[in-house]
C-alpha cells in the first residue's frame, strides 16, 4: 500500500513543475510558438513565428529588428498555424511532416511536446489551458 494519496501525489507534481517553470531558459533561434485551445473546434492550435536572437540574447522580428516582449500583446502575423485534435497529431505535423526546420533545439521539441499534451488534457477535461 503506498503511502502517499493521489492528492500528495498531484501537490507534488506542481510544486516541481512550478520550480522547473522558474528555471533560466535558452532561446531557440529557430522561433516560437503560441499555444491555444480552439473550444469551438475542438483543436490544439499553434501559431508559429520565427525570431533572429540579438547579441544581448533576446528574440527579436527578423523584419523589423524590434525586441519581442516576454509578456503582453505582440502584434506580429505567424509564419504558419498548426493545428490537431491531439498533442501526438501537432507533433507528427512539426516533427516528422513539417520540412522546413521551425525547432532546433531538443529542449524546445521537449517543452512542445509538454505543453501539446496539457493543451490536449485542457481541451478533454473543460478545463482552461495556460501555456507555460
Amino acid at each position: 500500500m503506498s503511502s502517499f494519496s493521489s492528492e500528495s501525489l498531484r501537490e507534488q507534481v506542481r510544486c516541481i513543475d512550478d520550480q522547473l517553470s522558474r528555471r533560466p531558459l535558452e532561446l531557440d533561434p529557430a522561433g516560437y510558438f503560441v499555444i491555444y485551445d480552439d473550444r469551438q473546434q475542438q483543436l490544439i492550435c499553434a501559431k508559429y513565428y520565427s525570431t533572429v536572437i540579438n547579441e544581448r540574447g533576446l528574440a527579436t522580428d527578423p523584419e523589423t529588428g524590434a525586441v519581442i516582449p516576454a509578456r503582453g500583446p505582440v502584434n506580429r502575423s505567424p509564419q504558419r498555424v498548426y493545428v490537431g485534435r491531439t498533442a501526438k497529431e501537432l507533433c507528427v505535423q512539426i516533427f516528422e511532416k513539417e520540412s522546413e526546420k521551425v525547432v532546433s533545439q531538443l529542449s524546445h521539441a521537449a517543452y512542445l511536446g509538454r505543453e501539446f499534451q496539457k493543451a490536449e488534457a485542457a481541451l478533454i477535461s473543460g478545463e482552461e489551458y495556460v501555456q507555460d
